[in-house]
């Protein structure tokens, strides 16, 4: 009887994870693919990897981007500033959100970037994202790194206005 009423318990805890979780694997290997398109700076695959309606925020609290804005960007920076970006020391973990207004699946990501400019100047940042993806697309993404530090980095000095 023992064995029967924890098998019950068990059961449906078992049941209820595997069926919110059951695109893990899947919507880590869309992330994984995205990071490599930025590091290839391939705008096809970074395109046809974000969805039409996708929003991505931060790092500032009021940054927000759209897919057109977000690859033209990526397209900018490569042409103007940057001669490579890589990221090192990745780690992703798939997150399920049960209610409110960012339901869904997500993957939770860390990386350690260094990126080199076009002058030779190197930064080395890290970087957390949070992305969420439906139907094999990433739909919002929720940016994180410190822009303080990337332009220490770069030799800019920082003064407070005490006017």
């Amino acid at each position: 009887m023992k064995n029967y009423i924890i098998t019950l318990l068990v059961l449906p805890f078992l049941v209820s994870c595997s069926t919110e979780n059951n695109n893990s694997e899947k919507n880590i290997a869309v992330v994984e693919k995205y990071i490599e398109a930025v590091e290839n700076m391939d705008f096809n695959t970074m395109t046809s990897l974000l969805d039409d309606q996708y929003v991505g925020l931060g790092p500032s609290y009021t940054d927000s981007i759209n897919k057109e804005q977000a690859v033209a960007s990526w397209k900018y920076n490569v042409e103007n500033l940057y001669e490579g970006i890589e990221y090192t020391r990745e780690q992703h973990a798939p997150v399920f959100i049960k209610q409110g207004s960012n339901k869904g699946e997500w993957v939770s990501s860390w990386a350690e970037l260094n990126i080199t400019y076009k002058n030779g100047e190197k930064v080395v940042i890290w970087a957390k994202t949070a992305y969420k993806i439906e139907k094999d697309r990433i739909v919002k993404s929720f940016t994180f790194y410190n822009e303080a530090d990337v332009l220490r980095q770069l030799g800019y000095v920082f003064i407070k206005n005490d006017l």
